[in-house]
Parts: C-alpha cells; sequence; structure tokens
C-alpha cells in the first residue's frame, strides 16, 4: 500500500498534514504519537470512512481512492481491529467471524472453522460476545478481520482495553498470525513500548505530520528533535549557548558542528544513561573522553521501581534536575552527594526549539 502527500483539515487545521506512507505484505507499520496527532483521522482515510482534502491511496499498484475517484470501504480489501472489538452482540462467534465473508454455507463454516482454530477459539463457536472475557474478544475481532483474506490490515489501538497481563502474550500472538498471513498491517497506538514491541516500521507522528520515519532501533536511537527522544522516555534536559561550536554545560564542552555560536541548546539524555560514582573526600573521578567530566550532585529522592531504581539529583554548579536509573535496588539517602557523568555517545545536542512533547 502506498500512502501519498494525505491532507485532511477540520475547522481550518490540518489534522492530517502531507501523510505519506508505503506498506509491504508481512510488515507491520506503527504509526505512532500522542493523542490528537492525526493518527485515527489518517487510518480512517485510508479504511474509506473519511475523505481526504488532497492525496492518493494506492494498493498493489492500484489507485484506491483520490478527491474524485473513491472505491467503497467493503471492496478495498482491507481488515480492520477497533480499540473496542465492534463485536455484533447478536451474532454468535460464528456469525461474527463469518461476517463479510462471500460463498455457500459449507465454505463459509470451513473457513470460519479455519479462522477459530487459528486463534485457538474452536471451542467458543456458538457463544456469544457477552459470554466471553476480553482476552477471548480480541482473538475473536481478530478471526473476522482476517477471514476474508485482506491484503491490508488497519488495527486502531487493539489492545488498549485489555489487561496488562494479557497484552503481551496476546500482541505476539496477534504478530505471529499477521506474519504467517502476509498481511500488510497499519497499527496506530500512543504507546511507545507496543511500537517497539511488534513494528518492523514506526513513523512517528506530531500535529499532523511525521516527523520520523524508520525502524525502531534507528528512531529510538536516532532521535531527530528533544521531543522524539522524550516521547519514547523520560529524558534529562539542559541549556548551553555554543561558542567556538563547543557547548560547555557542568558535564564538560559538548560539540555542536555546524551551530552559530551565540546559539541556545539543548543538551539531552537519558536516565539509563547516567552514571553515578560515589563521592571520595569532594573528590569525583577524573575527566575522560568517553564520559567529559563529573558533576557533583546531591540525591533528592530514591524509589524502586520494580526491575530497576529511580534516582533524582540535583546539580551543585547549576541546580538542574537529573533523573537517573539503576539496575536493581540502589536507594541512596536524600541529600547524599554523589558524581554523575554521561556517555558523549548517547548525548543529543538540538538547537533550542519548543515543540510540544
Amino acid at each position: 500500500m502506498e500512502i501519498r502527500n494525505l491532507v485532511r483539515s477540520f475547522g481550518g487545521r490540518r489534522v492530517v498534514d502531507g501523510v505519506s506512507l508505503s506498506i509491504q505484505p508481512g510488515q507491520v507499520t506503527c504509526l505512532l504519537g500522542p493523542s490528537g496527532c492525526g493518527k485515527s483521522t489518517t487510518l480512517r482515510i485510508i479504511a474509506g470512512v473519511e475523505m481526504q482534502d488532497s492525496g492518493e491511496i494506492h494498493v498493489d499498484g492500484s489507485l484506491i481512492c483520490d478527491t474524485r475517484f473513491r472505491v467503497p470501504p467493503e471492496r478495498r480489501e482491507i481488515g480492520l481491529m477497533f480499540q473496542d472489538f465492534a463485536l455484533f452482540p447478536h451474532l454468535s462467534v460464528e456469525g461474527n467471524v463469518a461476517y463479510g465473508l462471500s460463498g455457500n454455507r459449507d465454505e463459509k463454516r470451513a473457513r470460519v472453522e479455519e479462522m477459530l482454530d487459528r486463534v485457538r477459539m474452536s471451542r467458543f463457536i456458538d457463544m456469544f460476545p457477552h459470554q466471553l472475557s476480553g482476552g477471548e474478544q480480541q482473538r475473536i475481532a481478530l478471526a473476522r478481520a482476517l477471514a476474508p483474506r485482506p491484503r491490508i490490515m488497519l488495527m486502531d489501538e487493539p489492545f488498549s482495553g485489555l489487561d496488562n497481563r494479557l497484552r503481551d502474550g496476546i500482541r505476539d500472538e496477534t504478530l505471529a498470525i499477521l506474519k504467517e498471513e502476509d498481511t500488510g498491517v497499519l497499527l496506530v497506538t500512543h504507546e511507545p513500548e507496543e511500537a517497539m514491541r511488534m513494528a518492523d516500521e514506526i513513523a512517528l507522528m506530531r500535529n499532523g505530520r511525521i516527523v520520523q520515519q524508520g525502524a525502531p532501533y534507528n528512531v529510538y536511537t536516532r532521535p531527530v528533535d528533544r521531543a522524539s527522544v522524550a516521547f519514547f522516555s523520560d529524558a534529562n534536559r539542559f541549556g548551553a549557548v555554543v561558542d567556538g561550536a563547543l557547548a560547555v554545560t557542568p558535564f564538560g564542552p559538548f560539540l555542536a558542528p555546524g551551530v552559530a555560536d551565540g546559539t541556545l541548546v539543548d543538551i539531552v539524555f537519558r536516565p539509563q544513561h547516567v552514571k553515578i560514582d560515589f563521592d571520595r573526600a569532594g573528590v569525583g573521578p577524573a575527566p575522560t573522553a568517553i564520559e567529559g567530566t563529573a558533576a557533583r550532585a546531591q540525591v533528592i529522592r530514591a524509589r524502586f521501581m520494580g526491575n530497576e531504581s529511580l534516582v533524582e539529583f540535583r546539580l551543585d554548579d547549576s541546580g538542574a534536575l537529573i533523573k537517573s536509573t539503576v539496575p536493581g535496588v540502589f536507594l541512596p539517602q536524600p541529600q547524599t552527594v554523589m558524581w554523575l557523568r554521561v556517555r558523549r555517545d548517547k548525548c543529543y545536542v538540538f538547537p533550542r526549539q519548543e515543540v510540544a512533547e
């Protein structure tokens, strides 16, 4: 599927602003972004329930929608899964999965049984949705969406209604089935963890536009701006002014090549990349090329989070707040003096830009 320059406005505001995507068979592409960024509107345009103001959608090289030509939603061979599962309460499991299938009764029954077997729900064939748990309803919704053999599957936060115990397992099962069917998938979510877990490619969306696109590793480790860093995890940030291509900070100078002198920049790094050292009679570790200069700080608070500990510091030099995560249990007392370092290859330097995070 090729999506080219989709635009949709409401009340003079561009909700979808020049969105372009390519989805290959068997590929899971995740449209990731905060609530209200235009993800679901993009999905509705692709499904055919919303019309774009401009742009085109092609499937297997054939135009299915522009501003003059439009293939009806039911003929697009696109499957849909929603957060509320959208099962028909008056139909049995068999009736729900068979909905939208063509062929005679025996052919429909055979396809229903095949799909229920795939999602391990064969024994529920005569039950009704209200008799099923949330996880069971999700499996039925998946079976129904895949039964007509769609070329593309659109998924709008389909796992958000499940509790945490079920979510990971059902996500993995769903992904395996979609891969086996060689179905191209566009998954909409606001949860970075879900995108990282499921996607072959992530398209990070903000204010109606795709601001970054690529493999999960690249999107996470090569963010385009401060907001992109912060969307995936907590981020430490402090400002500095560039002088001679250097931004001087409590952690030593940072390279800022190509940035004009006098420019205010943000130094951004994640809590897991802060290294902690104990104070030795007022002396910290010696500077290194990799980790720069150590900055003296005092503990504000420390909390155990399960797999790791979160420790918050205040730098003596600037008063800036710095968060650090440490594997396991590490709970120093408030006002404990420690020294912090940050690896240069784990830091990002961005010209100051006020963007929504």
